[in-house]
């Protein structure tokens, strides 16, 4: 499924216009956008949690040359399933 097909889904399952269902599949994901920008976690009872992991600075080598090279440290966005999310998934 893609973004235009789940504003389709919502759309047909809402009774929403596509445009109307597009502004709020944008909405919820500038949302969760923000929230975790400003450091926080967004969580969704029988969905999941989305949260940012830091990850270090490290040092990694090119593959080409085998040259050492420093990667910088970075944050990066992770989502956990919830339990009732895991169950739809696995039944």
């Amino acid at each position: 499924m893609n973004k235009n097909d789940l504003i389709s889904s919502v759309a047909d399952s809402s009774g929403l216009s596509k445009a109307d269902a597009g502004r709020a599949v944008d909405a919820v994901f500038d949302s969760i956008a923000s929230a975790l920008k400003g450091g926080g976690d967004v969580r969704i009872v029988g969905f999941g949690t989305f949260a940012v992991a830091h990850r270090a600075a490290t040092t990694g080598r090119n593959p080409r040359t085998g040259e050492a090279i420093q990667i910088a440290a970075s944050k990066q966005p992770k989502f956990k399933a919830g339990a009732p999310l895991k169950d739809a998934v696995n039944s």
